[in-house]
């Protein structure tokens, strides 16, 4: 699970250079607050229902990762009655066990970094298949994490807050001192030369 995508209606992983004005940024033309999945916008300001949405997502990947842990539960039981054997049904908790755990750590990280681009492409995957078989370790990352704040919601904010820095810094630069232009512009001849003076040179 990625918490990358955003709620309908909240803008996508936008450019955050790109304005929001109704949301405390720089100005129109400024940095754009990128969305979070079941959050939107709303990590900024922490409004528009941003406790209940921690709250409900706190809920609900909780009772997806119990739901898909009795569901492992039955389909373990079918195993042990299928006569498997123990050392096959060890195996396959071991591995369902092994996954969770590598989902939890990958599904943390991500909340707090961004992807490497020169790796992603090769550990894609590969990855989705780990988030995939270890679901129930995905899941309790976004319980664990949506007890202190939205997922992912400090690494946004890090950025968002780096892209006003910026483009405060470039609009001080463009503006400049008016003053000090005037000054540094280049200087008028006060009039031609005479050829006297061409001459003496």
């Amino acid at each position: 699970m990625s918490d990358e995508r955003t709620m309908p209606g909240g803008p996508e992983r936008g450019d955050p250079e790109r304005g929001d004005p109704g949301r405390g940024d720089s100005g129109p033309g400024g940095p754009e607050p990128e969305g979070i999945r079941f959050f939107g916008t709303t990590w900024v300001q922490h409004d528009g229902g941003y406790a209940l949405r921690r709250a409900g997502v706190a809920v609900g990947s909780l009772a997806l990762a119990a739901a898909g842990a009795l569901v492992l539960r039955l389909a373990f039981q079918g195993m042990e009655s299928g006569d498997v054997g123990p050392f096959v049904s060890v195996l396959v908790v071991a591995g369902f066990a092994v996954c969770s755990a590598l989902a939890f750590r990958r599904t943390w990280e991500g909340f707090a970094a961004r992807p490497d681009p020169s790796s992603a492409n090769a550990t894609d995957r590969s990855g989705q298949g780990l988030l995939l078989i270890g679901f129930i370790g995905s899941l309790l990352a976004y319980f664990c994490r949506s007890l202190v704040e939205a997922p992912g919601e400090k690494l946004r904010r890090t950025e968002y807050e780096a892209a006003r820095a910026r483009h405060a810094r470039r609009r001080e630069t463009r503006t400049g001192n008016p003053a000090a232009k005037k000054n540094s512009g280049p200087k008028k001849n006060s009039g031609p030369q005479s050829p006297k003076s061409k001459k003496r040179r």
